[in-house]
Parts: structure tokens; C-alpha cells; sequence
């Protein structure tokens, strides 16, 4: 199956996600907490109807791949080709009724991401990116995303989703990024790297992901031409430690701060 053919099924996931999604927004549905160190990590309906919608579509269509997924984990994870999903990526917006969430379905071959999407149902927006172009669609059309150019720290935006989420050696990390930054923006999740793709923002930075957090949108921050790697300049798509940059000299100049 080609590129092509793979975007069109991944469309057709993100509808099926969707639709079994939007029942849930805006509702009184409660959350449970799956953490186990405390930390108050939720998880909905919404996300379990989801997955378990994006899992059976896979399965039927593609038995021999593999899924790995947020909600009900691994199957067959060491096909050559695993799909990564992450139902709902923001479910505490999610659940406070905010529209920055989005469903992310990633795909990998032989272990390396070649394609993504980040789904917003509620807007009907959709990023995707194969690692050599990016696109959007949404309300006001369709067209290719591409960064925006940002060579220095001062001049850039950043954001995380929240710099409590970090553990205290990495905050002061990143709070030596962020005095440097023209200004820093929380709470974004995976829109955030949507926004980065689009030209919008210039850094991202996020620490303890999971794969699927960000199998998906790697080929869509390269494919605008933006740089992700891990905080050490390396792969990150098992997660981790996470940094995303518009400009190759801004994620030079980002990773020299990080590692000082």
C-alpha cells in the first residue's frame, strides 16, 4: 500500500474517532483517574470509544499490523508496520469543555514514524504529515503547512503544556528557555505542535511522553520543515524528553540552553 493509500485510511479512522468522540464533549461525563503516583491523570469514555472504534477498523482492514495505543495497549507491536494511537491527546481540556485536544494516529514502519495526524473533530481541523510535506484542513480550506523562520530564542515563541508536569531538574531547565524566549504560551498539548507545523508557534518543549503523545506528529513537524528531537538531540519517538523547533538554528540554540 502506498503513502496515498495510507492517508486516505487514516481519514477514515479520524472519522470514525471523531464521531465517537463528539457524543462525549461538552457533557457531564465523569473522568476516572488511572495515575498511580498521584498525579491526577484522566481518562473518559469518550477516549476508551475512541480507541477501541480506531482498533477494529485496523484489525479488520490490516490484521497483520500492529497497535499500540494509549487505553488498551499493545498488540502485535513488532509487525512491520504499528499503528500509535492516542485517542484523546488533552483530556483535561477535554474534560473542561476547551477545544485544545486532538486525536493522534501515527503510523510507523519498521519502527520509524512516516505518518501522521492530528484530528480536532470539535473545530474539524486536521494536520497531517508524512515527514516531506504537511497539510491542513479545516473550515477555511485546505492547504500545506510550513514553519515560519526563527533563527534566535529572542525572537521566538514557545510553549509546553505546563511546567508542573515536569520533574524539578528539567523545570529549571526549561525556565532557562523560557527567560530567554520572547514569549512562552502553556496548556497547548498536541495543538501546540499543530500550531508549530502551521507558523504559529516556534518551540515546543514537553518532557515525560509516551509514544503515542508523539509518533504522529514527528512527520508532521518535519514534513512543514521544522525540527523535533529529544532535549539530547536525538530520536524521540518513544517519547520522553521532547523538543520541537521552527528553525534549525532556534533548535541549536534551544538544546545549547537545555544542556548548559
Amino acid at each position: 500500500m502506498t503513502a496515498v493509500d495510507f492517508g486516505s485510511f487514516i481519514e477514515t479512522l479520524a472519522t470514525h474517532s471523531g464521531e465517537a468522540i463528539m457524543p462525549f464533549f461538552r457533557t457531564s461525563l465523569a473522568a476516572l483517574d488511572k495515575s498511580a503516583n498521584g498525579s491526577f491523570d484522566p481518562v473518559t469514555e469518550a477516549d476508551r470509544a475512541s480507541e477501541v472504534a480506531m482498533r477494529r477498523l485496523i484489525n479488520a482492514t490490516f490484521p497483520s499490523h500492529g497497535i499500540i495505543g494509549e487505553e488498551f495497549g499493545a498488540e502485535r507491536p513488532d509487525a512491520e508496520y504499528v499503528w500509535v494511537l492516542d485517542p484523546i491527546d488533552g483530556t483535561k481540556s477535554f474534560i473542561c469543555g476547551m477545544p485544545i485536544w486532538g486525536t493522534l494516529i501515527g503510523l510507523t514502519h519498521h519502527g520509524r514514524p512516516v505518518y501522521g495526524m492530528m484530528n480536532q473533530p470539535f473545530t474539524r481541523e486536521r494536520f497531517s504529515g508524512d515527514g516531506k510535506a504537511a497539510r491542513y484542513e479545516g473550515p477555511t480550506g485546505r492547504r500545506d503547512l510550513s514553519v515560519r523562520g526563527c533563527s534566535s530564542l529572542a525572537e521566538a515563541v514557545i510553549s509546553t503544556t505546563h511546567p508542573g508536569l515536569m520533574q524539578a531538574e528539567e523545570r529549571q531547565r526549561f525556565e532557562r528557555l523560557e527567560a530567554r524566549a520572547k514569549l512562552s504560551r502553556y496548556g497547548g498539548d498536541c495543538y501546540a505542535y499543530a500550531m508549530l507545523a502551521a507558523g504559529h508557534l516556534d518551540l515546543v518543549a514537553e518532557t515525560g511522553l509516551k509514544a503515542y503523545d508523539i509518533v504522529a506528529l514527528i512527520p508532521i513537524v518535519e514534513g512543514a520543515g521544522g525540527v523535533i528531537t529529544s532535549w539530547s538531540g536525538g530520536d524521540c519517538s518513544t517519547g520522553g524528553s521532547v523538543i520541537a523547533a521552527s528553525d534549525k538554528r532556534l533548535h541549536e540554540e534551544a538544546l545549547a540552553v537545555l544542556n548548559a
